[in-house]
């Protein structure tokens, strides 16, 4: 019995005091906590937020178009399954066990590691980029309010004598038979929100507009963070409900059209065929990991604010699939054309195909404001989250400097002020090359797919994926399947390394446009902004064993070992935790996991 007791009073000694001793100490000695979500609600929301994204409207029922239909929908969920879901649950436990961003989380688990959360930190940084949607989605919401809608008509003053307006291109002739001809809506987004520019070496004057909507967005988002998930919080309690509220009241639209079935129809329509192409499979692995914000350390810092694990949220892409298509059937019924004549995906779908269909509806402003609010609102979310991500896992860096009372506060300031205007570039006449160029190769799969497989070999193989389990069981009270044991040890690792080598295999440079082609710098640029992030794995752990001292392998034992081993070793029983379990230090010297 006195055994017992021993080892369950050093069983408490070392899972909960270490982490928490150290934040009290911290909020005594730097003047602030931390902080943590006021309630599970609050994490739900915010999660939800950041999980239906911009992904989720104009990315995922393209890629359902394009790769079979309702088949698409077998890889996809079958690889949320073998990854999605166990991606979610180790890194949200990473972030709930360590306290810590997606940086200092490593420190504890496998110091050598940290590499992976600098990579990230970088991604982070690229991710910034994504805002400029939400300005765009802004100058489209405040012409939404005009008494005819600017892109249904050629009487404009950035009109050019080939412009095709809605009415005529359905009263008369498809758009479809008309030569050298642009719609109302091409030229409005191309002409009128950004005056496009000859390439990406011709970036021109900032247009002013834009620029005072992105100075609004950062505004916003500002407002939304400065208090750190106190004000967040509270924040998405609108934010990630009402695009919930936009999508059904724009899906009950959508399916009541005339022409709506055909494109459901379209988006639905399984060819079987696709599901043994392997392209296939790989779009739906890169959808999940953009959808749910995997490998970039969003949901270990989301996750390092919550006591309790919560489950990832499911199936927006599937509802936002069935809106956008029952709109795209009613516009090729309305312009008398295929369902394939007007599907697009990315800005082509947002700021063009949705736009042009919503005016071709009774009451179109109303419908055009649905439209964007939703828009600008799922940006928003997604957009405030990886700008918090990126504070947290500096302050957790630094909490001497950023921890202080005020502080906080400031560095969220100068980190928007200096965002805003190194993105003022974006708002400019060429902005949209810069914008392609960095969506491209900044925040490909590339990334994620190595982030992944890196962090999966730390957890699973180095830090111990039966040490991991007894954590997970430690603060939730349940021990997960041994499922998930074996995709982080094995299936994870295995299915995004395949994605990677397929992606390299099957790699094309980016284009625009079959009128425009990037020149050979900017894909060099474009390589090195891929390259910034991944080599920092490898670097941070060559610069680490060299900082070191003593024989190589000593210096990798050292580096492997989690730092809540070590720190254990100066408790008063001096407890440390192995393979072996829960060992006196005169018994056992701390082993490498």
């Amino acid at each position: 019995m006195k055994k017992d007791a021993l080892r369950k009073e050093l069983h408490c000694m070392i899972w909960e005091p270490n982490m928490n001793r150290e934040h009290k100490k911290t909020k005594k000695s730097h003047g602030k906590a931390r902080g943590k979500w006021a309630n599970k609600t609050e994490y739900l929301l915010v999660v939800a937020g950041n999980v239906v994204g911009l992904g989720n409207v104009w990315r995922f029922p393209y890629l359902c178009y394009k790769n079979g239909g309702g088949a698409f929908l077998v890889p996809y969920t079958m690889l949320a399954v073998l990854c999605g879901l166990p991606l979610f649950l180790m890194e949200s436990a990473i972030g709930q066990y360590t306290q810590e961003g997606a940086v200092t989380c490593w420190r504890k688990l496998c110091p050598l590691a940290q590499g992976i959360g600098y990579g990230q930190l970088i991604i982070k940084l690229y991710d910034f980029v994504y805002i400029v949607i939400q300005a765009w989605a802004l100058l489209y919401l405040i012409f939404s309010f005009s008494a005819q809608l600017p892109w249904a008509h050629c009487g404009n003053s950035w009109n050019t004598e080939n412009c095709v307006d809605l009415q005529y291109s359905q009263s008369n002739v498809t758009v479809g038979n008309f030569t050298n001809t642009t719609s109302a809506a091409t030229e409005f987004w191309e002409r009128r929100a950004l005056s496009i520019s000859g390439g990406i070496g011709e970036l021109g004057s900032v247009r002013w507009d834009l620029a005072l909507c992105l100075l609004a967005c950062w505004t916003f988002c500002y407002f939304s963070i400065w208090k750190g998930v106190r004000s967040s919080g509270k924040v998405v309690y609108f934010t990630a409900v009402f695009p919930y509220v936009m999508l059904l009241v724009l899906l009950i639209r959508g399916v009541t059209l005339p022409g709506a079935w055909e494109g459901i129809k379209y988006y639905l329509y399984p060819d079987l065929k696709q599901v043994a192409v392997l392209e296939v499979w790989v779009e739906a692995g890169s959808q999940i990991f953009f959808s749910y914000s995997l490998a970039s350390g969003t949901l270990t810092v989301l996750g390092s604010y919550n006591e309790i694990h919560n489950n990832c949220y499911n199936g927006t892409s599937f509802v936002a699939g069935f809106v956008v298509f029952s709109v795209l059937g009613f516009m090729a019924e309305r312009q008398g054309v295929p369902v394939d004549m007007v599907v697009d995906s990315g800005p082509g779908l947002a700021f063009i195909a949705y736009p042009q269909a919503t005016a071709l509806m009774p009451l179109p402003q109303f419908w055009t404001i649905c439209f964007f609010l939703m828009l600008i609102l799922l940006s928003v979310d997604t957009h405030f989250v990886t700008v918090e991500c990126f504070i947290t896992s500096v302050s957790d860096l630094f909490p001497k400097h950023f921890r202080r009372s005020g502080r906080s506060e400031i560095f969220v300031l100068l980190i928007c002020i200096a965002s805003y205007l190194i993105q003022l570039p974006l708002a400019s006449e060429g902005g949209i090359y810069i914008f392609q160029l960095i969506d491209f190769y900044a925040c490909n799969r590339t990334c994620v797919d190595i982030m992944a497989v890196c962090q999966c070999l730390v957890l699973g193989w180095i830090f111990g994926a039966e040490r991991f389990y007894n954590i997970i069981e430690e603060m939730t009270g349940t021990r997960p399947c041994f499922y998930f044991k074996l995709c982080w040890k094995y299936f994870i690792p295995v299915l995004t390394m395949g994605s990677f080598i397929v992606y390299m295999l099957n790699y094309k440079q980016m284009e625009i446009s079959a009128a425009y082609v990037y020149p050979y710098w900017a894909h060099v640029l474009g390589w090195v902004m891929s390259m910034s992030s991944i080599l920092m794995v490898p670097l941070f752990a060559v610069v680490q064993i060299c900082l070191g001292t003593g024989p190589l392998r000593q210096r990798l034992s050292v580096l492997c070992q989690p730092v809540e081993d070590k720190t254990g070793q100066n408790t008063k029983m001096g407890a440390v935790e192995t393979d072996e379990g829960l060992k006196m230090v005169e018994e056992s010297e701390p082993e490498m996991s």
